[in-house]
């Protein structure tokens, strides 16, 4: 067969490629309900990009100060209308999905207030964001506390917990969608829903705000559908479909995101200011094929699961649960395996294939981290990747692939890998 040959042109054995197959023969109806959503959020993108009367002209360069950039400000009304809010702040100024949180918080959040996170500890990254590792310009150092619910055993909410946590002082509650670093299973939009409904009714004036990386288009919704007063993302992962070269977005409240915009750029100034620098482009049509990118990353992820499932590894998610992101956590079990399992996703890139990922001293994080990414923009997670940090219980986090068939390779190529390394039998 062609394809198997180029497969193993590329480092691929046939024992690999019989279990790959084998595998795949039962995931036919799974991928059928992945290319359906799909389908629909692609309708609703064109329909968003139609209502708000997308043009050519919207594609122009703005330099300087950015006044009048009509370009600049459609993007944020279709964002606005695909998210159902009533404003977007969609801006390369917003350098990375960390960037687009602290920029929320910090806009939302005064001297005095609480920020809560019901869900367990956040992202590594936003640990010197919020205080909890001392860093300079920290919401601790501005005099916001911070209160944290863990999730019980099953990974449930504790909504006791959170009932006798939140008070008076309790501005801004922060709910990661994704399970970051952790072994934890994500959130489905509608498991935001009722946490978010809970914490209305134990506080009404209470600001709910979900990080959505990796989330986006994973489902026909999103938790701005479900009562989240604001949802914050990166551009270089779902949303900039593998095309937009930086940027972050937030969209959400009226009054929420004008204070974003003022503390993005100045009191005073807010979304008036902000050049495109030429990037329009690359973000609209990066929103327009997402649908599409997402589903082949989504069937990626669910190839991954059942494979290394099959090979009696712990993988979050299992291979029969409803997904609610991009992520599959894998636990290898030992640093080799990660190591092993990131050499072939690398591999397997299209940029730097020949380079070997080793684990060093990232920052932002507390232990060193192993990351595989050959990846045409710097860090853009919705490429084939795979990362994770060297601590027990050596957990891989793979994500990504701009089509299905990337994220196949990557995956067989981690298979290839291990077995090389005397690691698994197949």
């Amino acid at each position: 067969m062609q394809t198997n040959a180029i497969y193993n042109q590329m480092g691929v054995s046939d024992a690999v490629l019989r279990f790959g197959e084998e595998v795949l023969s039962g995931l036919r109806e799974r991928f059928d309900a992945i290319d359906t959503v799909a389908e629909y959020n692609q309708a609703k993108v064109v329909c968003a990009m139609q209502e708000n009367r997308l043009a050519a002209n919207h594609f122009n360069l703005s330099s300087g100060y950015g006044y009048d950039d009509d370009g600049r400000d459609n993007l944020e009304r279709i964002y606005a209308s695909v998210f159902h809010t009533e404003a977007a702040l969609v801006r390369p100024q917003i350098t990375c999905g960390t960037h687009a949180l602290a920029l929320a918080l910090g806009a939302n959040l005064l001297p005095g207030d609480e920020l809560l996170s019901p869900v367990g500890a956040p992202y590594d990254t936003l640990e010197e964001v919020i205080g909890i590792r001392p860093s300079v310009g920290s919401l601790r150092e501005y005099g916001v506390s911070y209160a944290q619910v863990d999730l019980l055993e099953d990974g449930s909410f504790d909504y006791e917990g959170i009932r006798r946590t939140i008070n008076e002082k309790t501005k801004l509650i922060t709910i990661q969608r994704s399970k970051g670093y952790a072994t934890r299973p994500s959130f489905t939009v509608a498991q935001i829903g009722e946490l978010i409904a809970f914490c209305k009714q134990c506080k009404p004036d209470v600001i709910c705000m979900v990080d959505n990386c990796y989330g986006e288009f994973v489902d026909t919704i999103e938790p701005s559908d479900v009562g989240a007063d604001m949802v914050v993302g990166s551009l270089i992962k779902n949303p900039g479909g593998g095309l937009a070269p930086t940027g972050g977005y937030i969209c959400g409240r009226q009054d929420l995101i004008e204070r974003c915009a003022y503390r993005l750029n100045a009191p005073g100034l807010g979304k008036e200011v902000g050049a495109n620098l030429g990037l329009l482009t690359s973000f609209y049509q990066g929103l327009f094929l997402a649908p599409t990118v997402v589903s082949g990353a989504l069937k990626g992820a669910l190839f991954a699961s059942c494979c290394y499932e099959k090979l009696g590894y712990r993988v979050v998610p299992t291979s029969k649960e409803v997904r609610s992101d991009i992520i599959q956590a894998v636990e290898l079990g030992s640093r080799e395996a990660m190591v092993a399992f990131c050499g072939g996703i690398q591999a397997a890139a299209p940029v730097d294939s020949y380079v070997t990922p080793e684990p060093w001293p990232m920052p932002g994080y507390d232990s060193d981290v192993i990351m595989a990414a050959g990846a045409f923009v710097q860090g853009s997670s919705i490429e084939l990747s795979a990362d994770g940090p060297i601590r027990a219980p050596y957990a891989v986090y793979f994500q990504g692939g701009l089509t299905w068939y990337h994220a196949k390779l990557g995956i067989l190529m981690s298979l290839q890998k291990l077995l090389d390394a005397g690691l698994i039998e197949l």
